[in-house]
């Protein structure tokens, strides 16, 4: 499954192709040797992307829940990411972290409901259905989108609580894990044009 953490290594490739083209690059190291941060700007824009831990957790927007440990990378699949690419008036750019906690799900699907209900009406999702009273936000977010890719794991058991709109949304994924609860935090921010398409969309699978 595709995750930011997957971009990273697509990124630094294309940078390799593109730096020859009077483009600059900029590509850091972290302590393992692998590229965790890389930077692409060109004369139509940018591409970003951060993977450091404490200042991606800080721009995710949300708390994280009491007690919880980060996540680090494993693979694709776990960690913290900060994807950004601005081209002009197109700017598309998703914040992910992942953590896990000793607390049942229930316990944390709680916490957030309460957190993520400050910034509007939150959707409760499970395999792509509303299982709570509201199918649909006011400003158009519902379960159906295609931008749950960003979110790694099985789907099976996987509560997810959406708030915002298309264009600009903040969902939290909790998985029941063995004892453990993992959860991923992800916020989205979407081209207009992106996000009209993705609500076209959906209104059409409704009729």
């Amino acid at each position: 499954m595709y995750t930011c953490r997957s971009a990273v290594t697509s990124l630094v490739l294309l940078a390799a192709v593109i730096s020859v083209a009077g483009c600059r690059v900029d590509m850091e190291k972290n302590d393992l040797g692998a590229y965790g941060n890389v930077k692409v700007a060109t004369p139509f824009g940018k591409i970003q992307i951060k993977t450091n831990d404490t200042a991606v957790v800080h721009g995710l927007g949300l708390p994280v829940y009491p007690g919880a440990d980060l996540q680090q990378n494993q693979g694709n699949n776990d960690g913290t990411a900060d994807v950004d690419m601005s081209f002009g008036n197109f700017r598309l750019r998703v914040q992910t972290a992942s953590f896990k906690s000793s607390d049942s799900p229930d316990k944390v699907s709680a916490f957030y409901l309460k957190v993520l209900g400050r910034y509007g009406d939150v959707v409760k999702c499970q395999n792509g259905r509303s299982v709570g009273t509201l199918s649909q936000a006011p400003e158009g977010l519902t379960c159906d989108t295609e931008w749950d890719a960003h979110i790694s794991g099985d789907n099976s058991d996987r509560i997810e609580l959406k708030v915002g709109s298309r264009k600009h949304q903040h969902i939290v994924a909790i998985n029941p894990d063995a004892s453990t609860t993992k959860m991923q935090i992800v916020a989205v921010d979407l081209p207009e044009h992106i996000a009209l398409a993705d609500s076209q969309d959906g209104d059409a699978h409704k009729q």
